[in-house]
Formats: C-alpha cells, sequence, structure tokens
C-alpha cells in the first residue's frame, strides 16, 4: 500500500502564487508517475501536470508556462508551483501515483483563487 498526504492549497489573489507537496511512503517503487487532477464544482476533472520516473513531465495546456512540476526522488515527494494564478485555477486538486499498475490518490486540497 501506499499513503500520499498533501499540503498547501489555499486562498490566494489572482496573480498570486502556491506551491503543492504531495508525500508518498510505505511500498513505494522508483518505477512511477506522480501528478495532480483538479475538479471544480461542476466541471470534469482535468489532469494538470504529471512527472514520470522523477523527470518525464507533461502539463495541461491550460497551465504551461504558469505551473512547474518537479519530484524529490529521496523523499517520494512531488511539488507543483503555480505562479500566476487565474481564478478559473480554482479547484480541488488531487495527487496521485501510479506504480506497478495501481494508483493511489491523496486526499485532496483546495485552491482558491479570488480577491
Amino acid at each position: 500500500q501506499v499513503q500520499l498526504v498533501e499540503s498547501g492549497g489555499g486562498l490566494v489573489q489572482p496573480g498570486g502564487s502556491l506551491r503543492l507537496s504531495c508525500a508518498a511512503s510505505g511500498r513505494t517503487f522508483s518505477i512511477n508517475t506522480m501528478g495532480w487532477y483538479r475538479q471544480a464544482s461542476g466541471k470534469q476533472r482535468e489532469l494538470v501536470a504529471s512527472i514520470r520516473n522523477g523527470y518525464v513531465t507533461k502539463y495541461a495546456d491550460s497551465v504551461k508556462g504558469r505551473f512547474t512540476i518537479s519530484g524529490d526522488n529521496a523523499k517520494n515527494t512531488v511539488y507543483l508551483q503555480m505562479n500566476s494564478l487565474k481564478p478559473e485555477d480554482t479547484a480541488v486538486y488531487s495527487c496521485f501515483r501510479s506504480q506497478q499498475g495501481y494508483d493511489y490518490w491523496g486526499q485532496g486540497t483546495q485552491v482558491t483563487v479570488s480577491s
């Protein structure tokens, strides 16, 4: 089993920044993909960013140039640096980890961008 603990959500003004963290513990493997999905009220879940094996990154078009995903393999932790935040970034952000054919999820953290 793998446990994911997220932190870093909150309320921020438009144009501001937040950094999300997701730490994995338990039976982890070095071959994995970690990342973040988000779901806004009344909308479908969207893949925001992912990082495979610690260095291959992928981003949604809506966040390219504003968000950066990075990983610390020694700590089994992934970070999502979110800059130039917009009201449309408001959503529940959920961390995931895929390994050995299984998917694991964090509890989700609310990000609200509002003045």
